[in-house]
């Protein structure tokens, strides 16, 4: 670092700028120049900075404006009509335009491939959310269906989710203990037992899937009115981390309620926080009760889903299709179980009856609303913002655009429509959509392939599967972890990087996991926001330097060799300056000057009472002469500040409040009283306005204290400090 010397004359640079230029940046003729110009002052001219001229802004007609929208919105005509309907059924817009040849092999390969994947997954998965393996079927048949009519990503598979399964069972089993179902096993409910009606003859399986439609329709019911009010924008709140931390704490919290099933072991149901150390406690304390030949079952179907899936993914480059593996091991477990007689032998808990065709729809349960509506919204939020990261993901790597809005309307009309066909709440699922990109999926055709496959299943194969162990199930739910488990291996690279998105995935990841699942959702988001608010408060000030004769200034503190200007401080807060921060901004700017003039002025008061004292003293004891003598002699000076001028750039200050404002003027006030002069640059226009509406440019010497570029502002303080006779009159 090294200084220039004090503040030397600055030639004139003809453009336009405040004082001897007409509005239109003309200069002043040299008789009207010589005239104003006296003494000293006719070879000292003024730095005249640049400036732009603004255009005028219209004053906005809120009344003309609604009325246009209104207008719009309510417009009927047939374009408008047809532009509705195909913007709805984006199937509409690709199917006519389908290039058969080059797509359909594709299509049929992925279709055929994810429904084969899907059949066993379907059921492991109604497991997770409390329901029996045929609403499981269910659920993935109808959606999708309705996601490949609805839907405007071309690669995506909306289905069971894992995450997802494990909130609705959550929600299921809380409405199962209260309305006692728990308590009794398969027990028939009583007419108004609980806080609720039951019907008189449901039992405890038609009480779990009633809960989980009614929790799915409002997800569903919440998931279109936000499309409705195009408050699609949500999702960005969601951060990667924040979604990737949620998705880690409840796969363990899915792991953990898997291991009952791995060893075959009854347990305790356990609610609310801490839940999985409680059922941890529970199942170290029952490990006797350990049934062997779902332990072996269980080791053994590991040992053949793990190392396949290390194939499937170290290989998919090669692949044709990915090793159908899962459903192989449901065979063959199928088979095992129903010759070697396990249940009948061992005690083994197994699927049981699975029937075919379709049930008859069914009306969401109204009397339970109230009780899930809370629970539905959070499953709501999850399921758009899971749906459209993927979408837009797929997307952006195939060159296509997706309609978040529209994807909302989609994954809600999956959730509303099949909840009248005993289905569980649904999203996109990231290891099914993989699969389905890298088989050659071109359009959401696949989405039907896949459903014919499925159909066949609820028609023909389901009741095949009675004798499945349902430990089997667990261990495709729990192999299925493996991808949001692998999180915990890039926890130090995350830190590396950044280490609030760390923060944010490890709080989120704790929480979701040993208090609540759903509270690991709200603890991440507020967490996130207040590391959004902790940058502004912890912003960085710095005081800065120009690189040689370019007009950039930078860090002192960073970058060597910069220059700075004697008798001006040029200074920098990385922040916006509002409400929260605006102490913060003025203690930033104190503490890096090394001058508080509210301080200053505090002791320069301080000494004057003290030197009035010793002045009164000394006449009374030694006469007037002598005591002034003293006094002066006892005095303390204030210190004067090195500088003259001090320069803000407001490059980094993305908008102002008022109280922002306020600060500003406080500066500005308090810093002229040691006289200092306070200058502004790199304003955006919307801190230029917010500066403007405060007055802050309209009062004293305020017309000349805001500037386009640092250099402008540097410039024109040193042609004042030499208009002024030498920068030590400012001091």
């Amino acid at each position: 670092m090294s200084n220039e010397p004090p503040c030397t004359q600055i030639p004139y640079s003809p453009i336009n700028g405040h004082g001897g230029t007409s509005e239109m940046g003309a200069e002043m003729n040299p008789d009207e120049e010589q005239e104003a110009l006296t003494g000293d002052e006719m070879e000292e001219k003024r730095y005249r900075p640049l400036v732009l001229e603004e255009w005028e802004k219209e004053t906005a007609n809120w009344n003309a404006i609604l009325t246009q929208k209104l207008k719009k919105q309510c417009a009927c005509g047939p374009a408008r009509l047809k532009r509705q309907i195909l913007g709805f059924f984006p199937i509409l817009s690709w199917l006519p335009n389908y290039q058969f040849k080059e797509w359909i092999i594709g299509d049929v390969m992925s279709g055929l491939i994810v429904g084969i994947l899907l059949v066993p997954q379907s059921i492991a998965y109604s497991l997770l959310a409390g329901q029996d393996p045929i609403y499981g079927l269910y659920t993935s048949f109808f959606s999708c269906i309705i996601y490949t009519l609805l839907g405007s990503s071309h690669h995506i598979s909306v289905g069971i989710f894992g995450v997802l399964c494990l909130l609705v069972g959550q929600v299921v089993d809380k409405e199962l203990m209260a309305a006692g179902y728990l308590t009794v096993s398969n027990r028939t409910a009583m007419v108004g037992e609980g806080n609720f009606t039951v019907p008189i003859d449901c039992d405890r399986s038609c009480y779990a899937i009633m809960v989980g439609t009614t929790v799915t329709f409002m997800a569903g019911v919440y998931q279109v009115l936000m499309g409705v009010f195009q408050v699609g924008f949500v999702s960005v709140y969601l951060s990667d981390a924040l979604l990737s931390g949620f998705a880690t704490g409840a796969s363990i919290t899915i792991l953990t309620s898997q291991v009952k099933y791995l060893l075959g072991i009854t347990l305790p149901r356990t609610r609310g926080l801490g839940s999985l150390v409680k059922t941890w406690f529970y199942l170290f304390q029952n490990i006797k009760q350990t049934n062997v030949c779902d332990l072996i079952t269980s080791l053994l179907c590991l040992l053949v889903l793990v190392p396949t899936k290390e194939l499937n993914d170290r290989f998919k480059s090669k692949l044709k299709a990915p090793i159908p593996m899962e459903l192989i091991v449901v065979i063959v477990a199928t088979l095992a179980s129903h010759f070697g007689r396990f249940q009948e032998l061992y005690g083994s808990d197994i699927a049981g009856a699975i029937p075919t065709g379709f049930q008859a729809p069914m009306l969401p349960a109204w009397s339970l609303i109230p009780n899930v509506a809370v629970d539905a919204l959070s499953i709501a939020i999850i399921g758009f913002a899971i749906t459209v990261s993927l979408s837009e993901m797929f997307a952006k790597k195939h060159g296509y655009e997706v309609d978040a809005n529209q994807e909302m309307y989609a994954i809600g009309f999956c959730n509303i429509l099949p909840a009248f066909f005993r289905c569980f709440t649904t999203s996109a699922a990231l290891t099914k959509t993989l699969v389905k990109e890298s088989t050659g999926c071109h359009t959401q055709l696949s989405g039907l392939v896949t459903a014919l496959v499925l159909l066949l299943v609820l028609l023909v194969i389901a009741p095949l599967f009675f004798s499945l162990q349902k430990c089997v199930l667990a261990v495709i739910i729990v192999v299925n972890l493996k991808g949001a488990l692998r999180k915990f291996a890039d926890v130090p690279r995350m830190w590396r990087v950044n280490h609030v998105d760390a923060s944010i995935w490890l709080v989120t990841m704790a929480t979701s996991a040993l208090l609540n699942t759903e509270l690991g959702l709200l603890v991440g988001v507020l967490f996130s926001a207040l590391c959004v608010l902790a940058r502004t408060q912890r912003a960085t000030a710095t005081e800065l330097g120009r690189a040689g004769k370019e007009e950039l200034y930078e860090d002192l503190g960073t970058y060597k060799g910069l220059k700075t200007q004697a008798g001006v401080t040029v200074f920098r807060f990385e922040a916006p300056i509002y409400y929260a921060n605006q102490a913060l901004f003025k203690k930033a700017l104190y503490q890096r000057l090394g001058l508080d003039p509210v301080k200053e002025k505090s002791l320069h008061q301080k000494l004057e009472k003290k030197k009035r004292k010793q002045q009164r003293e000394a006449k009374l004891e030694a006469g007037e002469e002598d005591g002034q003598s003293r006094a002066k002699d006892g005095a303390i000076a204030v210190s004067r500040p090195s500088f003259h001028t001090l320069v803000i750039d407001c490059g980094p200050v993305l908008f102002l409040d008022t109280p922002g404002v306020n600060a500003l003027k406080e500066v500005r006030k308090d810093y002229a009283e040691l006289g200092v002069r306070v200058l502004l640059a790199r304003c955006n226009p919307t801190v230029l306005d917010s500066l403007r509406r405060a007055s802050y440019l309209e009062e004293d010497s305020a017309v000349e204290s805001v500037f386009l570029t640092i250099s402008d502002a540097v410039n024109y303080s040193c042609s004042l400090c030499s208009q002024n006779g030498g920068c030590e009159t400012l001091c």
